[in-house]
């Protein structure tokens, strides 16, 4: 259960299509389901890294409003789903049977150095760092060398090998809308493994497997499992 897997299963945000997503019963769930890894976001606030997704809170929680306009205290006291509080990132890993892989998700501003700090601490964990904010990547990247990061990318650029190369990443991580056949054996030839998001359908990730994927995000790790996929892992 780890980044090493012949094929990756992620649980995306825990196990969002089963429990309240980045809640500590979302990533049980997932964990219960013998996944690879488990994807999770972090915004860093009031030197706390909190586990959320959104920039507002009304889709996941009870509250209104931008997250960066309430406090630590605040938000703690939110309902999550299920009754469950934001979590913080500590709690979590505190909860990861050892060996499972965890992909963090640089989500809020200026997370890179809280996250480079944190995982000082924790340097046994199986740590995949991922973002969007390629400049927030970088600067991670420059603080801590030493972890696997992977750039985010929900539409292609020309500039992505070009990204993921600035960056010795040993992953790249598409969407399904941009994965392709040509990208993954692309992706290959540069050293790099590929992770695709966010595949709910067997059929679909047998498929990107089949192409050469070597993983993938999913908010149905009950369904979609490593045993599942294992045997579109391509000669």
């Amino acid at each position: 259960m780890s980044f090493q897997d012949p094929v990756i299963v992620i649980g995306h945000r825990g196990a969002a299509g089963l429990s309240p997503e980045n809640t500590l019963p979302s990533f049980r769930r997932a964990w219960e389901s013998d996944v690879s890894a488990v994807e999770l976001d972090v915004y860093a606030m009031e030197g706390r890294l909190l586990v959320f997704h959104d920039d507002t809170l009304q889709r996941t929680t009870n509250g209104q409003g931008p997250i960066l306009a309430s406090s630590v205290p605040e938000l703690r006291a939110l309902d999550a789903g299920g009754g469950e509080p934001i979590p913080f990132l500590e709690e979590v890993t505190a909860e990861l049977p050892m060996g499972t892989g965890i992909n963090i998700e640089l989500k809020g501003p200026g997370t890179a150095a809280p996250v480079a700090e944190f995982m000082a601490g924790y340097r046994r964990l199986d740590v995949l760092v991922s973002s969007f904010d390629h400049a927030e990547l970088q600067r991670f990247h420059q603080l801590a060398p030493e972890v696997p990061v992977a750039p985010l990318f929900g539409r292609w650029k020309r500039s992505a090998w070009n990204i993921a190369e600035g960056l010795s990443a040993g992953f790249i991580n598409l969407s399904r809308g941009i994965a392709s056949p040509r990208r993954i054996s692309q992706a290959r030839k540069r050293g790099l493994r590929t992770l695709i998001y966010t595949v709910n359908d067997l059929a679909e990730a047998k498929q990107l497997v089949s192409w050469g994927a070597s993983g993938l995000f999913t908010d149905y790790p009950d369904r979609i499992t490593t045993v599942a996929l294992a045997a579109s892992i391509p000669d």
